[in-house]
C-alpha cells in the first residue's frame, strides 16, 4: 500500500488525523498556486531527512527553506563522511566516561548518531577556507549558504561523496538556486570555525559573511514577490521550533506593522513539535497565539502535530508526493 493510501485509510482520529489533514492542506496550498517555506530545527540533516526532503525539492513541493546553521552544514557533513558515521542504539545508557571516549575518538554525538570530526567537519573546513579567504581578500560579501552553494558548484566535493547525492537536500536546493535563510549561523560548527579564523587573524574581519539582518531582508523580498506574483501568500511548514521557525514567520508582522504595508498572512501553517504546550514558550505555543502577532489569521489552516519530526515529516512528505 502506498504511503498516501495507508495514511488515508488508517490515520483517521486524534494526532494521526492531524497528520492526514495537514498533508492534504499542504497539497491544496500548492494546487492553488501557492508556494511553501519549510523550516528545519533540531538535527534533521543528521537524521537524514534529505531522503524525503530532497525529492520534495526536486518535484517543486518546497520553494524556500529556513534552517539552523547546523542543518545547513550537516547535510554536507553526512554527504562526505556517511560511511564513517557511527550509530549508538544504546545512547541512553552512555556514562560520562563513555561520552569522553567518544570525544577522544573525534566523534561528536547527536542523539544516537556520531559525526566524525576529521572526516566531516575538517574536510568541509579545508574546502571552505580558500573560498572564505578569497572573499576576505577581495571584499566579497555573501550570505553563509551562498558560500556552500559556491563550493557545491565547483564540483570539488564530488570525489568525496559517500552518501547517495540524491538524498542530499542541499544539493537539490543548490541545483534550483532555492532561497535559503539561516538565522543565527554563527552558532553552528562552521560559524564557529569562521569566527576562529577572524580571531586568529586569518581574515581581516568578519565582513565576508553578511549578517542575519540581510537574511530578514531576503525573506521580505521573497515574501513580497510571492503574494504579488502568485496572487497568494506562501505556506509555512515548521519542523521543530526555535529560531529556524520564529525568524521567518516574523516577516509578516514586520511588513505590516513596521513598514505599514498591506500584507497577507501566511496562507497555511503546520508545526511538528514534541514541545509540551506551555506558557511563555514559543515552540510550545498553540497556533492561535500567532493570530495576535499578525503572523496568521483566523481563517488560516493551522495544524500542530505533537510527535517526533523524524517520524512524521517523511510521512507527510510521502503523502504530498503520493509515494
Amino acid at each position: 500500500m502506498k504511503i498516501r493510501a495507508f495514511i488515508d485509510e488508517h490515520y483517521r482520529h486524534f494526532n494521526a488525523a492531524t497528520v492526514k489533514d495537514a498533508a492534504e492542506a499542504y497539497s491544496q496550498c500548492l494546487a492553488g498556486g501557492g508556494q511553501m517555506l519549510v523550516t528545519l530545527a533540531g538535527a534533521m540533516s543528521t537524521g537524514e531527512l534529505g531522503r524525503s526532503l530532497a525529492e520534495m525539492i526536486r518535484q517543486g513541493k518546497v520553494h524556500a527553506i529556513s534552517c539552523t546553521g547546523a542543518n545547513l552544514e550537516e547535510d554536507l557533513f553526512n554527504l562526505v563522511a556517511h560511511d564513517l558515521y557511527e550509530r549508538l542504539p544504546n545512547y541512553r545508557d552512555l556514562t560520562p566516561e563513555d561520552e569522553q571516549k567518544l570525544l577522544d575518538r573525534g566523534l561528536a554525538r547527536v542523539t544516537d548518531t556520531c559525526i566524525p570530526e576529521e572526516a566531516a567537519i575538517r574536510k568541509l573546513e579545508k574546502y571552505l577556507l580558500p573560498i572564505w579567504k578569497d572573499a576576505d581578500a577581495t571584499g566579497k560579501r555573501k550570505l553563509p549558504h551562498e558560500y556552500l552553494y559556491d563550493l557545491i558548484r565547483t564540483g570539488n566535493l564530488k570525489g568525496d561523496y559517500q552518501a547517495d547525492p540524491k538524498n542530499a537536500w542541499l544539493l537539490e536546493a543548490c541545483a534550483k538556486d532555492l532561497p535559503i535563510f539561516v538565522p543565527g549561523w554563527e552558532d553552528s560548527t562552521l560559524g564557529n570555525i569562521f569566527t576562529s579564523h577572524v580571531l586568529d587573524g586569518t581574515f581581516k574581519s568578519s565582513d565576508a559573511i553578511r549578517p542575519g539582518v540581510d537574511y530578514m531582508v531576503s525573506i521580505a523580498h521573497w515574501y513580497r514577490a510571492r503574494y504579488k506574483e502568485d496572487k497568494l501568500s506562501p505556506g509555512f511548514f515548521q519542523i521543530g521550533g526555535g529560531i529556524a521557525g520564529d525568524f521567518p514567520i516574523c516577516v509578516v508582522p514586520m511588513l505590516r506593522y513596521d513598514l505599514h504595508e498591506e500584507t497577507p498572512c501566511w496562507s497555511y501553517f503546520c508545526q511538528i513539535s514534541d514541545s509540551t504546550t506551555s506558557y511563555g514558550s514559543y515552540s510550545g505555543a498553540v497556533p492561535n497565539e500567532k493570530i495576535t502577532w499578525g503572523k496568521v489569521d483566523a481563517d488560516t489552516p493551522k495544524f500542530v502535530i505533537e510527535s517526533d519530526a523524524t517520524i512524521v515529516a517523511p510521512l507527510i512528505f510521502g503523502h504530498v508526493l503520493d509515494w
